[in-house]
């Protein structure tokens, strides 16, 4: 502690020896830095807040008819890339700073020197964002913080809005796409069926089909022996019941009541058979066959003139009414042969074409995969189509979200910086550390013995003696005329603090 307190004594007798150089380092550090001070250019600062209100009634309406977009993310980002370099040049451009920058340098300083000087800031849970910008004219600082607002509300709407542009033309060069492959798949499918006409499945399966032909056929096939199992039954009962002989005979007329009645009785099943099929159905077919049939042999019988044209004058009512039966039941056999015979060639025919049915198949329900494929696929673009146009507008629409201009940005009349009294204060404080180091480094530059103890400890001789210093009445006089400037300069030296202090909060 005494070591530290003798070197304290020490730098203050070397500062009071060279207090002079002290003194005018003081003045020329304070003047220097209060004529900066005073020449600074003043900054003004104009700002705007904005709220953003994203609760729309839209988004629960629309939120099912198509994709609603996130609003606050897009202010979020939109706040965010504020400060990018084309809203920066665009911002110079609102308000004539580029006029002011004659070279590409100097272009650069001026966008370095905007970003710096613009700050952004918001609340997340609130959605109220601030724009501020510090410069050095008023008309300036509000002209820009107008026009990055402006930047700001556009932004919010054209971004989305142009996203929503690209998104449309990409889908329509998809979906045109999509419209060239569903037209080939189909032509290639209406090709496949018009080529593959006859082995195409109608209802379900090939292999159904098939089945149902051979069950058709068999059923076909027990009806005709029934039939023939019937028809035997009858001869078989004719035979039995021999014909009675006569001896009249008359002359054989044209008409033959026997044909007749057989071809009415036919002509009666075909019309009840027109009501319920198609010309082509087999028993159609049998029963116009053996209505031919039976007008062949009536014309055949009438060549014959003296012919017994009563067959059952010889023969009993009983085997009159059989020989009706066996007619019929000769219709019903010849019928049930033609539908036998059609339904044996019919499953003939699939049997044969069941070789080729797998691999036709196969091929049907590739093309019909693809088309379907194809189909789904191109209704799917154009819903989506319709949802990225509909999105677009809701993105761009003023609707989703308003903007509310709580702070507009106003003309700045006092100017928010530099700050000069504490600058003004911070100088002196500068200059009289100065002043003391001066005195300090002078006094260590050119060292004396300010004891006989401190030349003692250095040397290491023992001191003999010491010559004392007698002040005459002149020179003590002249030593308090010293004091007297030096306290008068030091002073002046706070007067003219207090001055610029004075004056540095006038200009604020």
């Amino acid at each position: 502690m005494e070591e530290l307190i003798s070197q304290l004594q020490v730098h203050a007798r070397r500062f009071w020896k060279y207090r002079w150089y002290a003194m005018g380092v003081m003045w020329l550090c304070a003047l220097a830095g209060w004529a900066t001070v005073l020449t600074m250019p003043s900054d003004y600062q104009a700002s705007a807040r904005v709220y953003v209100d994203t609760q729309s009634i839209l988004k629960p309406l629309l939120s099912g008819m198509t994709t609603v977009p996130n609003v606050e993310q897009q202010v979020s980002i939109m706040s965010r890339t504020l400060l990018s370099r084309p809203n920066l040049e665009r911002v110079m451009r609102m308000v004539d700073l580029d006029l002011q920058s004659n070279s590409a340098r100097q272009r650069e300083r001026a966008l370095d020197q905007l970003a710096a000087t613009i700050k952004i800031t918001g609340t997340s849970s609130h959605d109220i964002y601030t724009i501020s910008y510090r410069g050095g004219e008023p008309k300036q600082a509000r002209d820009v913080v107008q026009s990055l607002l402006t930047i700001f509300v556009e932004g919010s709407f054209t971004g989305k809005r142009d996203d929503s542009r690209q998104a449309v033309r990409f889908i329509d060069d998809q979906i045109r796409g999509y419209e060239t492959r569903l037209i080939s798949a189909e032509n290639a499918l209406k090709d496949f069926k018009v080529r593959y006409t006859g082995l195409l499945p109608r209802q379900g399966d090939y292999s159904a089909q098939l089945a149902d032909a051979a069950d058709a056929l068999n059923t076909a096939r027990l009806e005709m022996d029934e039939a023939e199992q019937a028809r035997n039954a009858i001869r078989a009962q004719m035979g039995g019941e021999p014909p009675r002989k006569g001896k009249d005979r008359r002359p054989v007329r044209i008409n033959n009541p026997e044909l007749d009645a057989r071809i009415a009785l036919v002509a009666k099943d075909l019309d009840a058979l027109r009501l319920q099929y198609t010309e082509q159905h087999p028993d159609i077919v049998a029963a116009k066959r053996l209505i031919g049939q039976l007008e062949a042999r009536k014309i055949e019988e009438s060549k014959h003139p003296y012919r017994d044209n009563d067959p059952g004058r010889n023969y009993s009512p009983m085997l009159q009414q059989l020989k009706v039966a066996q007619t019929e039941a000769d219709a019903k056999l010849a019928a049930i042969r033609v539908r036998v015979a059609e339904f044996g060639a019919r499953h003939a025919r699939l049997l044969e074409q069941s070789k080729a049915v797998p691999e036709v198949e196969a091929q049907l329900s590739q093309l019909n995969r693809d088309y379907q494929i194809n189909k789904d696929n191109y209704e799917k673009l154009i819903s989506k189509r319709e949802a990225a146009k509909l999105s677009g507008e809701l993105s761009s629409t003023t609707e989703m979200m308003t903007f509310k201009i709580i702070d507009p940005p106003t003309l700045p009349l006092t100017p928010v910086g530099p700050d000069r009294p504490l600058l003004t204060t911070l100088t002196l404080c500068g200059a009289l550390c100065a002043g003391m180091l001066t005195a300090v480094l002078i006094g260590q530059a050119r060292p004396t013995f300010a004891s006989p103890a401190a030349l003692r400890e250095l040397t290491g001789l023992p001191v003999l003696g010491t010559v004392s210093l007698t002040w005459t009445e002149a020179e003590r006089a002249r030593r308090r005329h010293s004091r007297l400037v030096l306290a008068s300069a030091f002073g002046a030296l706070v007067f003219a603090y207090g001055a610029v202090l004075a004056a540095s909060v006038l200009r604020t």
